[in-house]
């Protein structure tokens, strides 16, 4: 969608929310081929699944569907019988559009830049007074079409334009060159065309069972909503699943595993939970089910191995984990303030914290390290370092999920995906009294970048 469609959707998206009727317009949605269905059932699920909720997720998604959305969209409109908002957007339209058309370079004739009086073919010859010292021969600057030149002047010949650097953020200065050149080879890049791109599972847990003594994750459900709309727009299929118990949570994520992924281009999980350390040969952590029972992040991520679910060989498996790594809290070390909010938190942020716990090492004996696959196509980004708590504030949710998404929102269209982590690792590290940082473990064989 062009910036001109996009800002009149948000000038009018009040009147929209409280005035659109979503339900006759689903059918109609459908036809046009603006929405999948699974793209018009993400939307009916929107928030509390009311109208407004509706036509509230419905319009913002509205912007992500391509330059003819939105007179598409006032077809529909008129189909079902809303002539009143299709008039407004169409109007509103046609003016925005009036406007650009009126505001026209000028027609622009040649300037000659040369001694008063010269014109094209009659070239001025001045005498030079021998008692001052001559000043060089100075040729003229022609500004137009060639065949307006003076006939014994010449034009200036201007280099090409270079290719100007872009700001990289924290790092510095990049050329945009090479990340396009990567973007589009197979080579260097993994190949996301598939529609939809591919499934995300999403595993919120926010309230545990009294015998475990892990406290309700107050803010988690903001968490979820931001990671299943971001995947949603980055062209996932998203499941959300809430509260599972760690048998639970095997069973969800093995179910995800044999699924047939043969026409899809990658495979997303998102784990919202309270975290420990727990003992590992590849992949530290572990994430608690709500009965208070850990599954460690080796065994998730182990699940979509070559052997668990083969038709996801060669395609990248990507692993968001919001959890602690532990229990000690970062002070951070003293550094020049960059930012004011930086020095105070706005609330008392909660850690998913718990203790170390060793369990059983039956499966992570010396002597299976060679029966263990060895990881391919794999990313597992955790929100903290390993041994240290991750912060979540009950009333705007995890600094690591709400950096991210806004990370994703600005940069995925453009960067991939550890350059966009690498931006979300220097933001959270920057936050609040206590410290915390992001970190990854990453097997990727190539650059990815999000399909947008």
């Amino acid at each position: 969608m062009n910036e001109a469609d996009r800002l009149l959707l948000r000038r009018y998206r009040v009147r929209l929310v409280g005035e659109l009727q979503v339900a006759s317009l689903w059918d109609a949605l459908l036809s046009r081929e603006l929405f999948t269905p699974d793209m018009i059932e993400d939307i009916q699920r929107a928030g509390s699944g009311s109208r407004r909720d509706q036509a509230r997720q419905l319009i913002l998604d509205l912007e992500t569907r391509g330059s003819q959305a939105l007179p598409l969209f006032i077809s529909c409109l008129e189909d079902t019988g809303q002539d009143t908002l299709a008039s407004l957007l169409k109007t509103s339209r046609q003016a925005a559009k009036q406007d650009v058309e009126a505001i026209r370079p000028l027609d622009l004739k040649p300037v000659v830049l040369g001694p008063e009086g010269l014109k094209p073919g009659e070239p001025r010859v001045m005498k030079q007074d021998p008692s001052k010292p001559s000043q060089g021969k100075l040729a003229p600057v022609v500004l137009g079409p060639e065949e307006l030149w003076p006939a014994k002047l010449r034009p200036e010949v201007l280099r090409p334009e270079v290719p100007r650097a872009v700001d990289a953020g924290s790092g510095g200065f990049t050329d945009v060159c090479p990340q396009d050149r990567a973007k589009g080879n197979a080579d260097l890049a993994y190949v996301l065309n598939a529609d939809p791109c591919g499934h995300c599972l999403i595993i919120n847990n926010v309230n545990f069972c009294r015998e475990s003594g892990l406290r309700a994750r107050t803010g988690s459900n903001i968490d979820c909503e931001r990671m299943r709309r971001r995947f949603h727009l980055l062209q996932f299929v998203v499941e959300v699943k809430c509260d599972l118990t760690a048998k639970q949570m095997v069973q969800a994520l093995m179910q995800l595993a044999r699924q047939d992924h043969s026409a899809l281009d990658c495979c997303v999980v998102v784990i919202l939970s309270h975290g420990c350390q727990a003992s590992h040969l590849q992949f530290p952590g572990a994430v608690y089910g709500t009965d208070g029972c850990p599954v460690s992040v080796e065994r998730i991520v182990n699940t979509f191995n070559g052997t668990g679910c083969p038709s996801l060989r060669g395609k990248p498996k990507l692993f968001f984990i919001q959890a602690c790594g532990g229990e000690q809290k970062d002070h951070g070390f003293e550094v020049e303030s960059t930012s004011p909010e930086d020095k105070t938190p706005s609330s008392d942020p909660e850690a998913d914290a718990t203790p170390f716990q060793e369990g059983p090492r039956s499966i992570d004996e010396p002597d299976a390290v060679s029966s263990l696959p060895t990881p391919s196509d794999i990313l597992v980004s955790y929100s903290t370092f390993p041994g240290f708590v991750s912060w979540r504030d009950p009333k705007s949710g995890s600094w690591y999920i709400e950096t991210l998404d806004s990370i994703f929102e600005q940069w995925a269209h453009c960067e991939d995906l550890q350059t966009l982590l690498l931006r979300v690792a220097n933001a959270v590290s920057v936050k609040g009294i206590y410290k915390q940082m992001p970190g990854c473990f990453n097997f990727l064989r190539k650059k990815l970048f999000f399909k947008t």
